[in-house]
Protein backbone atom coordinates (compact mmCIF):
# COMPACT_ATOMS: atom_id res chain seq x y z
CA UNK A 1 0.00 0.00 0.00
CA UNK A 2 1.34 3.44 -0.92
CA UNK A 3 0.37 6.46 1.13
CA UNK A 4 0.19 9.96 -0.28
CA UNK A 5 -0.22 13.56 0.78
CA UNK A 6 -1.98 16.09 -1.41
CA UNK A 7 -1.99 19.84 -0.88
CA UNK A 8 -4.98 21.49 -2.59
CA UNK A 9 -5.71 25.14 -3.27
CA UNK A 10 -9.16 25.88 -4.69
CA UNK A 11 -10.05 29.17 -6.34
CA UNK A 12 -13.70 29.55 -7.40
CA UNK A 13 -13.60 32.60 -9.66
CA UNK A 14 -16.75 34.32 -8.48
CA UNK A 15 -17.70 36.95 -5.90
CA UNK A 16 -19.13 34.46 -3.42
CA UNK A 17 -16.07 32.19 -3.27
CA UNK A 18 -16.22 30.98 0.35
CA UNK A 19 -19.34 28.74 0.12
CA UNK A 20 -17.92 26.56 -2.71
CA UNK A 21 -14.63 26.14 -0.83
CA UNK A 22 -16.42 25.14 2.39
CA UNK A 23 -18.59 22.70 0.46
CA UNK A 24 -15.54 21.09 -1.19
CA UNK A 25 -13.82 20.63 2.19
CA UNK A 26 -16.98 19.26 3.84
CA UNK A 27 -17.39 16.72 1.03
CA UNK A 28 -13.77 15.56 1.42
CA UNK A 29 -14.48 14.88 5.10
CA UNK A 30 -17.21 12.39 4.13
CA UNK A 31 -14.71 9.99 2.52
CA UNK A 32 -13.64 7.22 4.88
CA UNK A 33 -9.99 6.49 5.48
CA UNK A 34 -8.76 10.01 4.73
CA UNK A 35 -7.29 12.63 7.03
CA UNK A 36 -8.31 16.12 5.90
CA UNK A 37 -6.72 19.24 7.41
CA UNK A 38 -7.16 22.87 6.45
CA UNK A 39 -5.31 26.10 7.04
CA UNK A 40 -5.64 29.63 5.67
CA UNK A 41 -3.94 28.77 2.38
CA UNK A 42 -4.89 25.20 1.45
CA UNK A 43 -6.37 21.84 2.35
CA UNK A 44 -4.21 18.77 2.91
CA UNK A 45 -5.48 15.25 2.33
CA UNK A 46 -3.58 12.21 3.62
CA UNK A 47 -4.18 8.50 3.14
CA UNK A 48 -3.83 5.53 0.85
CA UNK A 49 -3.00 6.73 -2.67
CA UNK A 50 -5.97 5.30 -4.59
CA UNK A 51 -8.50 6.35 -1.91
CA UNK A 52 -7.13 9.90 -1.81
CA UNK A 53 -7.01 10.28 -5.58
CA UNK A 54 -10.53 8.91 -6.08
CA UNK A 55 -11.98 11.22 -3.43
CA UNK A 56 -10.19 14.26 -4.84
CA UNK A 57 -11.17 13.40 -8.43
CA UNK A 58 -14.82 12.92 -7.46
CA UNK A 59 -15.01 16.17 -5.50
CA UNK A 60 -13.15 18.26 -8.07
CA UNK A 61 -15.56 16.95 -10.71
CA UNK A 62 -18.51 18.05 -8.54
CA UNK A 63 -16.89 21.45 -8.00
CA UNK A 64 -16.43 21.92 -11.74
CA UNK A 65 -20.22 22.21 -11.99
CA UNK A 66 -19.47 25.78 -10.92
CA UNK A 67 -17.97 27.51 -13.97
CA UNK A 68 -14.44 28.86 -13.76
CA UNK A 69 -13.12 26.84 -10.84
CA UNK A 70 -9.34 26.54 -10.51
CA UNK A 71 -7.53 23.84 -8.50
CA UNK A 72 -3.81 23.65 -7.78
CA UNK A 73 -2.54 20.31 -6.43
CA UNK A 74 0.77 19.19 -5.01
CA UNK A 75 1.01 15.40 -4.73
CA UNK A 76 3.69 13.74 -2.61
CA UNK A 77 4.39 10.00 -2.53
CA UNK A 78 4.59 9.88 1.26
CA UNK A 79 2.22 10.43 4.16
CA UNK A 80 3.39 13.74 5.63
CA UNK A 81 0.55 13.94 8.14
CA UNK A 82 2.93 13.62 11.09
CA UNK A 83 5.13 16.44 9.73
CA UNK A 84 2.12 18.78 9.39
CA UNK A 85 1.19 18.17 13.04
CA UNK A 86 4.62 19.21 14.36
Amino acid sequence: MMNTSVDISYYPLKEEFIPPIKSFIERLHTHEGLVVKTNGMSTQVFGEYFNVMKAITDEIYRSFELPHSVFILKVINADLNHVVNE
